[in-house]
């Protein structure tokens, strides 16, 4: 996607006319126009002149975003473009407001309340007159670009929001000056009374107070909106603007710009990563909470990655660049971000249709109503007054901003969490997803192998049977051999040396140690080597239903123990599974593993179903048949699950770590835990919520503010609007939108979804939070102070060792542990053992 700087544009009636313009252009494929940033990108093969070319024609300016990135970045240019809009919009609103404030004075201060004018205007009312006309004049010119912008707009025959406000002060101004004609030629005949008269249906007043309120809207409007992209700023402002390298042995400071592709930097405590690099010497923890939204430091030593924007915590290291410029993680993270909000949601559609004929709507309408009131007998005054009302009082801006500013905000909060979306579409489209698939590996399991059972022989002590079993293994390359090594290592076991070593794929390993004869493999493997005891093949079989993958050990033909090894859950898969599913949302584990295995993962993550045994380019059917029925989501590493991601409603990497350029997802994850799902879900359902309610807003506003300012409900209770509140609303309603839309920041997208009532056909069950039924029980507790898995790990070890507790479900990012419970455990009890581990304990439900 190209992308592009549109300028001129004033409201949504603008950008659908760019579009439109843009989309004619032969080549471009799809054209989306953002009124919030003033930004436009283009896909299809049309050249940067012709697209530029028809924007022109349209009656705005354009520019290549990618050509005025080169010549100063991207930051300098948003902070720049929105300090320099904030500060023209001041400097307006300042200047009108003075001259206004003596128009004011004039027009009612003398003659409402009394306040003093020198002898000269009092006996002279067309001098007061041209007074009034010389100050509305002076507003005018100082506010020129809505006419210079409205007069465009009705050249190109498009008329926009300028038009609007133009044409309802220019109408003000026009009749004005024709009644000071009238008063001047009363006063010329001696008729000062008349004169005085005709004073006071003048409407100059109206003119500069219609420029003057539209402007306060306008400068609120884009100090609110300059929030929206704070969050981009903030990324932008994490890389810092030098790096220390080391060239020709020395160290030199230099711009960032210019550290090469594989040149050495040096970092130290308190630095920020200029670039993406691998540490090659040092040590040190680095807080990556800027691009994964997660609080912990994480541990780096050589041969570890580092990331641009990261910060050096504690020690000095040497790195070498692999990541620079654009290349990036922190750039690509940007980029992300700042094309989403070029592109649109399928529900601003709407608005778009609307604000494509909004205008002329509008301006037919002031004309309708002149005409109606004219029938009715009105007097001039009163039809300019209504007409001129139906002008300002009608905000297309409103109807434009609706989306783009929720949208915006909405990404802005998900990049602070280290939820990338790539799309505003896939940003909506991900909070109507009624069903979520996700592939096992990776996903759910960590996506290693590791031991989970350990079961030796009668007649071995346990530490010499994994010394035994670590050595032969380590000769090895295969998965399991290297989780069983990993594993005895932890336990500071010492390894023996080992000879005559010998792998048989698909079997096991043999060995010599110490003079024995030693076997490791599989039971089909190891029953051809020896006999085995009865309860020893049902202790196998047993870890294999479970999904583990048994490896047995014989030393000089004798059985000497067992170890089962798994690709585990995640720690926060099976909360994230439940808060799933907590939201009304369906999950399937999609895999190509073993029915087995993924039936006995599956039963321990708590997915409604698990479909096994499906190859790759398989994973795509079965996507598609999920979509025949409803929107999904399809959830995997990025790279296996491809085709699957592509054909889903939405695709999600998860676990992406730096590599946040997978061109097969949606949405990504940036950090490697499923718990962030759920809580995309619900950033995309408040987002698009949110959307829904400006857009209730804009529509609601203007379907009751427009016959307001007609006149429709004068003849039946009186109500009526002057042209100086209708430019008020006008100047507020795009505010209210913009503030509303800056709520998103404020909401908690991890707080646990309390679970609704449930309605089955033969009885009404209420899903809670405790459930009680056979004799089973379940609580919620909430609990403060865990930070890592390894806080959650001593929680759970904690609970599940009081007498009456099954099990404990324990996870840090929700600050939830929910206890299954076979007996009655009091909630004192429960309290007072997780806080004399440490923790606090909020609530219990």
């Amino acid at each position: 996607m190209k992308k592009y700087k549109v300028t001129g544009m004033s409201c949504a009636a603008c950008s659908a006319r760019v579009e439109k313009a843009v989309t004619a252009v032969s080549g471009v494929e799809g054209c989306s126009v953002s009124l919030l940033t003033g930004s436009m990108g283009v896909e299809g093969t049309a050249s940067d002149d012709a697209i530029i070319a028809a924007v022109v024609a349209a009656g705005y300016g354009a520019s290549s975003a990618e050509k005025s990135r080169t010549e100063t970045t991207a930051k300098d240019d948003l902070d720049a473009s929105q300090k320099a809009e904030v500060k023209v919009l001041r400097a307006r609103l300042l200047a009108s407001a003075a001259f206004l404030l003596l128009l004011m004075y004039v027009s009612m201060g003398h003659m409402m309340w009394h306040l003093p004018l020198p002898e000269f205007f009092i006996k002279n009312p067309s001098a007061q007159g041209l007074l009034q006309l010389l100050l509305s004049a002076i507003v005018m010119v100082i506010n020129q670009r809505f006419f210079i912008s409205g007069v465009k707009g009705l050249l190109h025959r498009s008329p926009n929001m300028d038009t609007l406000v133009a044409l309802g002060s220019s109408a003000s101004f026009v009749y004005s000056v024709g009644v000071l004609f009238l008063m001047t030629d009363a006063q010329a005949d001696g008729n000062v009374a008349l004169a005085q008269e005709y004073l006071h249906g003048l409407y100059f007043e109206s003119a500069a107070m219609i420029l003057t309120l539209i402007t306060v809207g306008k400068l609120l409007e884009s100090i609110s909106k300059g929030r929206t992209t704070s969050a981009l700023r903030a990324l932008m402002n994490l890389s810092p603007k030098t790096a220390t390298v080391l060239r020709d042995g020395e160290e030199k400071t230099v711009p960032v710009e210019e550290v090469r592709k594989g040149e050495l930097f040096l970092v130290r405590p308190g630095e920020a990563f200029p670039v993406d690099g691998i540490v090659l010497d040092g040590a040190t923890s680095v807080n990556e909470s800027a691009l994964t939204g997660e609080s912990l430091p994480v541990d780096k030593n050589a041969g570890d990655t580092v990331s641009a924007g990261t910060v050096n915590n504690a020690g000095f290291v040497k790195c070498e660049a692999t990541g620079v410029g654009e290349d990036t993680t922190l750039a690509q993270i940007i980029k992300i971000v700042s094309d989403a909000s070029a592109t649109k949601a399928p529900i601003a559609k709407i608005a778009d249709k609307v604000s494509g004929i909004f205008v002329p709507v509008v301006i037919s309408l002031a004309a309708i109503t002149a005409i109606v009131w004219a029938i009715v007998g009105e007097e001039v005054g009163f039809i300019l007054a209504r007409s001129i009302s139906v002008l300002v009082i009608s905000c297309p801006c409103a109807l434009g901003l609706a989306t783009p500013v929720a949208i915006m905000v909405g990404n802005g909060v998900g990049a602070k969490r280290g939820l990338l979306f790539k799309t505003a579409e896939s940003l909506e489209l991900l909070g109507r997803t009624k069903t979520v698939v996700l592939d096992k590996t990776g996903t759910v399991t960590k996506g290693e192998m590791s031991v989970t059972d350990v079961s030796v022989g009668e007649t071995t002590a346990r530490k010499q049977f994994l010394a035994l079993a670590a050595s032969l293994e380590k000769l090895s390359e295969h998965p399991i051999s290297e989780a069983i090594v990993k594993y005895a290592e932890a336990q500071n076991l010492e390894m023996m040396s080992v000879s005559e070593f010998q792998a048989i794929p698909g079997k096991g390993v043999s060995g010599q140690i110490d003079g024995k004869s030693v076997i490791g493999g599989s039971l089909s493997f190891i029953k051809t080597q020896s006999a085995l005891p009865e309860e020893v093949e049902q202790a196998a079989e047993s870890f294999a239903n479970a999904g583990k993958t048994p490896t047995l050990f014989l030393c000089d033909g004798r059985y000497i123990g067992m170890l089962a090894v798994a690709d585990t859950l995640k720690e926060d898969s099976t909360a994230a599974i439940a808060e799933l599913k907590n939201m009304g949302i369906r999950t399937v584990m999609l895999t190509g593993d073993h029915p087995g295995t993924a039936a006995a993962i599956g039963a321990q993550a708590g997915v409604d179903e698990v479909i096994a045994g499906v190859l790759p380019h398989e994973k795509a059917d079965v996507i598609n048949e999920f979509k025949k029925r409803e929107r999904v989501v399809m959830v995997g590493d990025g790279i296996n699950d491809a085709p699957a991601l592509t054909n889903a409603d939405v695709g999600i990497a998860i676990g992406a770590g730096t590599d946040v350029a997978i061109d097969a997802a949606d949405v990504v994850l940036v950090k490697s835990q499923l718990s962030a799902l759920p809580c995309a879900i619900k950033l995309s359902r408040a987002t698009l919520r949110v959307v829904r309610e400006n857009l209730f807003w804009a529509f609601f506003y203007n379907v009751i503010g427009i016959p307001l300012a007609a006149g429709v409900w004068i003849p039946l209770w009186g109500w009526q609007l002057s042209p100086t509140f209708g430019a008020l609303a006008m100047s507020l309603s795009s505010f209210c939108v913009v503030s509303n839309a800056l709520r998103l920041n404020f909401i908690n997208i991890t707080k646990p979804t309390k679970i609704k009532k449930q309605k089955s056909s033969q009885t009404e069950t209420v899903i809670a939070e405790e459930q009680k039924g056979d004799q089973i029980m379940k609580k919620t507790m909430k609990i403060e102070g865990m930070m890592c898995p390894h806080c959650s790990g001593r929680v759970k070890k904690c609970l599940e060792a009081i007498d009456g507790v099954d099990a404990a479900e324990v996870s840090h990012e929700s600050g939830t542990a929910i206890v299954t419970l076979s007996a009655d455990v009091s909630s004192d009890t429960l309290k007072k053992t997780v806080e004399d581990a440490g923790y606090d304990v909020t609530d219990i439900a």
